[in-house]
């Protein structure tokens, strides 16, 4: 297929719109008409990787972390980011990077250490706000169930656990055609009073397109009125950090050693123990420290994530307990969701999981 169908559908379940503003996600190298038949999946993308995607034939490489950061003004091979690039491209293999958008989603990062570590009911730790709109436009009565069916298939009026959410108010609209006109209720050069619903939804901006469309489309008038509104609301379905609760609380310590276990970390750098059974948890893969004041205002007992610095793990008052686990390790089943993204999607298309340890930090035990 082509490399769009697979972008495509990765973007469509994490928008490049919702990547943090220092982050570079989406297609570093390639051109998206490219033809792919095997995909290498890996959390970092490097040299060996590259290796690996020549020698299994792969197409392209998709990666959580993204290979460029930054601007390169130069790409002469003397750093590792310009090797992995030259090498790439030297071999027509596509990189692609899926970070802070999977991160921000759902079902996300997140959302699968907080499956791997047992949490139930899971919400995003601090939505993220900018992110919705507001869709308001005037339908005759007897299309307006049609119209609001079309905008709800199309993705608005998700608010939350509910679905289908609209307000909805009678109104009698006016319009005068002139004689470039051919109008589907009423006469050219007459004004005419139509009885009609003024419907008001939510959507995701990055929908916009989407939920436009369906409503050019299923709407009666030749000339549609409607009116987009920015929200500043929070939108509850993305964000940083995830938040749950165990079914039933546990030791300290023996939730370390669980968490130790399901993460198949070696190490917990971890603040001491307070004495107090865990319940609620939060998580954050990679650097999460900048989640820790809300982790605690959110009434979290542990907070697991990584790179957390010397003089940060007094910020924890004993109000809970960091758990730094390590950035790889926080992150490293993050291949395994990609990969069931897309085979659930594409079901023969190949995937492979590198095996290629990328961790630059290895552990003296």
């Amino acid at each position: 297929m082509k490399l769009t169908e697979l972008i495509t559908h990765l973007e469509s379940l994490a928008p490049l719109s919702y990547q943090e503003d220092y982050d570079n996600a989406g297609l570093i190298v390639g051109r998206q008409d490219k033809e792919v038949h095997q995909a290498l999946i890996s959390l970092d993308c490097t040299e060996a990787v590259v290796d690996e995607a020549i020698a299994h034939g792969c197409q392209v490489i998709i990666s959580h972390h993204p290979i460029v950061f930054r601007g390169l003004k130069k790409l002469n091979g003397k750093t590792y980011i310009e090797r992995v690039l030259e090498k790439a491209i030297k071999h027509d293999i596509a990189l692609y990077a899926i970070h802070t958008n999977l991160d921000n989603v759902m079902n996300g990062v997140n959302a699968r250490i907080c499956k791997t570590i047992g949490l139930l009911d899971c919400r995003i730790l601090v939505p993220k706000h900018g992110l919705l709109k507001k869709l308001v436009t005037f339908v005759p009565l007897n299309y307006a169930d049609s119209v609001r069916d079309a905008l709800f298939n199309a993705g608005a009026g998700n608010i939350g656990n509910y679905t289908d959410v609209s307000f909805n108010t009678n109104g009698t609209g006016s319009f005068k055609g002139n004689e470039n006109t051919n109008p589907f209720v009423g006469e050219q050069g007459v004004r005419h009073l139509e009885p009609e619903i003024r419907m008001e939804t939510i959507y995701p901006s990055n929908l916009e397109s989407k939920i436009l469309m369906a409503l050019f489309m299923e709407h009666p008038y030749e000339e549609v009125a409607y009116d987009l509104y920015p929200l500043t609301n929070q939108y509850q379905n993305v964000g940083s950090g995830m938040m749950g609760e165990l079914e039933q609380p546990m030791d300290e310590a023996q939730f370390l050693q669980l968490v130790k276990y399901k993460m198949n970390t070696t190490v917990i750098r971890h603040t001491k123990l307070r004495g107090k059974p865990v319940k609620k948890v939060a998580v954050c893969g990679g650097s999460g420290s900048f989640l820790l004041k809300q982790a605690i205002a959110a009434g979290a007992d542990v907070f697991i994530t990584a790179d957390f610095k010397y003089h940060e793990f007094f910020d924890a008052e004993d109000h809970l307990i960091i758990a730094d686990i390590g950035h790889f390790e926080s992150e490293q089943f993050t291949q395994n969701l990609l990969a069931e993204i897309i085979q659930n999607k594409f079901a023969n298309f190949a995937v492979r999981l590198t095996e290629v340890n990328t961790n630059p930090i290895k552990y003296l035990i």
